[in-house]
């Protein structure tokens, strides 16, 4: 079957593009910046020695980890205003269900790095006079960060290509207004594959970074295992010599 390309149709609803893609950067970046300061107390109430504090912490995180994004999506916007009474615009509705569940993953993840911080540094923190939020705040939250690194910008990259969903709730995303044009021109396959092209082009660079951040690690911690193991070799020959004096 043949099939006549018109791209006419793409560089004249370029501008609409564009701004689909605006909102969905914007949506993107609100939910990121939101669920990286929310993850640190669900992480905290995670690792909490109060077991209903705990209980209800793993409780959000299975709840939002274990059902469907679109589910979320639908029941903070056509659910939720049941249960309040109260009208929510399905900007709010995309931001709230994106961010709670961002923040349940990301919670994982900086749980994860909180408990893999070395105990005498936090010992450290204690003889130098800091009280336990301080050593949050200096020791375990930068050390978790950076470890968990690669683990965070893999979910901020899903998180920017799941709010494709958002357009299910009539929010006039990038794949929103791709799918309103595709309609009106009848032209679905010039107008979504520049939109898939348009989600490559912002996913694929950041997921370069991703990887060269993961190698930068990798890399780091063998010089690290190779300076550990040169600083010991000094000392086990002088063992070595010793036990052969006595």
């Amino acid at each position: 079957m043949d099939y006549n390309f018109d791209w006419n149709v793409v560089t004249s609803n370029f501008p609409r593009l564009l701004e689909g893609l605006g909102l969905t950067v914007q949506i993107t970046l609100i939910v990121i910046v939101l669920s990286m300061v929310l993850a640190v107390p669900v992480a905290l109430m995670r690792m909490s020695q109060i077991e209903v504090v705990r209980w209800i912490a793993q409780l959000y995180i299975e709840i939002f980890r274990c059902t469907p994004l679109l589910v979320q999506l639908f029941w903070m916007y056509y659910a939720l205003p049941t249960l309040t009474g109260i009208t929510i615009p399905g900007m709010v509705s995309a931001v709230i269900a994106l961010t709670a569940n961002l923040t349940a993953f990301m919670a994982e993840a900086y749980r994860s790095g909180f408990q893999a911080v070395p105990e005498e540094q936090v010992e450290a923190g204690k003889m130098l006079r800091l009280n336990r939020v301080q050593q949050i705040r200096y020791i375990i939250i930068p050390q978790a960060l950076r470890q968990q690194m690669p683990v965070i910008m893999s979910l901020n990259i899903s998180i920017f290509k799941d709010t494709a969903l958002v357009s299910t709730i009539a929010v006039a995303d990038l794949m929103f207004t791709a799918n309103k044009i595709a309609s009106e021109s009848y032209r679905a396959l010039e107008i979504l594959s520049t939109a898939a092209l348009m989600y490559f082009i912002i996913a694929f660079p950041a997921s370069l970074i991703l990887s060269k951040v993961e190698r930068n690690m990798i890399e780091g911690n063998k010089k690290g295992s190779t300076g550990q193991k040169k600083l010991l070799r000094p000392k086990t020959a002088v063992a070595g010599k010793a036990v052969g004096a006595q």
